[in-house]
């Protein structure tokens, strides 16, 4: 049985100006990878900052009812982020309002954070 589905919603490493991408563009791919493992169908909603990343985080939200959204360390642990943060949070709230929220640690263990909250074999929604 396929559990989910799952958003995810993290900053787009290939859009922040001053950095290499390519060592988070990994850990998320193999992230995503593990939601694969574990039966679950995750979508990815990936915004810079700088862009209009709340119509996105909106659109993302609309497409499916989301069983669990994953909010990512990027956009909660860059403090001059914390704005942009309370509006995804807030996001969520008003346009999913079934799901679960949780929080990753890291891009590879953001299947571990929408699996405590996924529903077990019963039904219902796992509480830690």
């Amino acid at each position: 049985m396929a559990l989910g589905p799952v958003l995810v919603i993290g900053l787009d490493p290939e859009r922040i100006p001053g950095w290499d991408p390519a060592p988070v563009v990994a850990a998320i791919a193999r992230g995503q990878a593990r939601f694969g493992e574990h039966g679950v169908e995750a979508d990815l909603c990936l915004v810079a900052p700088d862009d209009d990343a709340e119509s996105a985080v909106v659109e993302a939200l609309q497409r499916k009812d989301y069983a669990c959204v994953v909010v990512g360390g990027g956009l909660r642990k860059h403090e001059p982020l914390l704005l942009l943060f309370e509006k995804v949070v807030n996001l969520v709230r008003q346009w999913a309002p079934g799901a679960a929220i949780a929080f990753n640690g890291s891009p590879v263990d953001t299947a571990d954070a929408a699996l405590r909250w996924l529903p077990r074999d019963t039904g219902e929604r796992r509480t830690p």
